[in-house]
């Protein structure tokens, strides 16, 4: 028997909602009314004592590429618990009522505090790089920029025109979340009180030789000085590029940048070919984190809507200790755009629980590091090279944003 009470929040609960979180996390809340119209009520749940709200947790109706496919995915954000009702059960409460009553095949999150979320059947699916770039030793790209190839435009210009951009990098590479109007509206807000001492955004985008728009970068600028003089920061927010020389002249542009002495980006992927391209590539001082972890809820959906290296057919035993509808034997057969998952009572081929199979969801971690733990057990010999290399995908997923 708890304490507390657990319900879908109803319209006009945003900014209750966002002050539990903000409390939560130790910033204070800002909400405007752009926030208020993303906000989907139906989507959030709350945890109440009395009347007040004490716990909150939101999905976000949006979509993410995996390996071959753009899909839903409910974007979990925003959970968090007063500081007065810790301890008690709310968060685990919240986060199971969310997870068995999502509509989508997956959940998705960025964890604050990754220790929490494997307990509730969520794996690390993406390894995110971040860089602090020492500008004057490492070396840009050795690239001649035509005259405009590369033009800066404002926010309202980037609304329509970077959506395309970023669809088709969704239909590259996996782990890449989509933005409707209103969500690109919201990306690129730029209240003055949320730039950190830093410029306004700028938003660059590259041109191809016939003039159409085949890439992007969001940056900003901070004035720095030290004893030997000008040591500006550059930020950079977000680079999509769909061609290799618009890969390179972003890259040159932001890396050249007069005055400036360092350059930070936290998006970059794990296989980010800008190591190939800079002279060098220890002055991009990179650091491998976690970024998005994956939590399966419909394992027949979720294995049927992505795609597979090479063919495969295998009976997969799926644990799942919260949800155990969601557990079982389940037959996978896939190749090429031919994928079906369905039910079965045949034996296992591999064993593994619905966490080592969120890891592997969007080919960034291989099954079989998993078998070197014992998480994933092999019944039939084979079994497990053969799903390695089916989950596999050629280019590793990257997270744009933390939502």
């Amino acid at each position: 028997m708890t304490d507390f009470d657990v319900r879908v929040a109803v319209a006009g609960e945003y900014d209750d909602v966002q002050a539990v979180f903000s409390g939560a996390m130790m910033f204070d809340p800002s909400p405007d009314d752009l926030s208020r119209r993303l906000f989907e009520p139906d989507r959030a749940l709350v945890a109440t004592d009395g009347p007040a709200i004490i716990g909150t947790t939101r999905a976000l109706t949006r979509d993410l590429s995996v390996p071959g496919a753009v899909v839903p995915a409910a974007h979990v954000t925003g959970v968090g618990v007063r500081p007065t009702h810790r301890r008690r059960g709310v968060m685990a409460e919240l986060i199971v009522r969310q997870l068995r009553e999502v509509p989508e095949a997956i959940a998705v999150l960025w964890a604050s505090e990754p220790g929490i979320y494997g307990r509730f059947g969520y794996g690390a699916a993406a390894w995110g790089t971040s860089y602090e770039i020492d500008l004057r030793r490492v070396g840009p790209p050795d690239v001649r920029i035509r005259p405009g190839e590369i033009t800066e435009i404002t926010a309202d210009e980037a609304i329509k025109e970077l959506a395309p951009i970023l669809r088709s990098l969704q239909e590259r590479r996996p782990g890449v979340s989509g933005r409707s109007e209103l969500r690109w509206e919201g990306h690129l807000q730029d209240k003055k009180d949320d730039r950190d001492g830093r410029t306004a955004r700028q938003i660059l985008i590259h041109r191809d030789e016939t003039g159409t728009i085949d890439g992007y970068a969001l940056w900003r600028g901070k004035l720095e000085w030290s004893h030997a003089g000008p040591a500006n920061q550059v930020m950079l927010e977000e680079l999509v590029a769909l061609s290799p020389a618009a890969y390179k002249a972003l890259w040159h542009y932001v890396l050249t940048l007069d005055l400036a002495a360092t350059l930070g980006y936290g998006y970059a992927a794990m296989d980010e070919p800008l190591q190939q391209l800079v002279v060098t590539p220890t002055a991009l001082n990179r650091r491998v984190n976690e970024s998005l972890w994956v939590r399966v809820t419909d394992v027949v959906r979720a294995l049927g809507q992505r795609r597979y290296a090479v063919p495969v057919d295998l009976v997969l035993d799926v644990t799942d200790e919260l949800m155990p509808a969601n557990a079982g034997r389940f037959r996978l057969t896939a190749d090429g755009p031919k994928v079906q998952c369905e039910r079965t009572e045949d034996p296992a081929d591999l064993s593994l629980s619905v966490t080592e199979l969120g890891a592997a969801y969007l080919g960034g971690r291989p099954l079989a590091e998993f078998a070197a733990t014992g998480r994933v057990s092999e019944q039939t010999p084979g079994a497990l090279d053969s799903a390695t290399a089916a989950f596999a995908w050629p280019v590793l997923p990257v997270s744009l944003e933390i939502f």
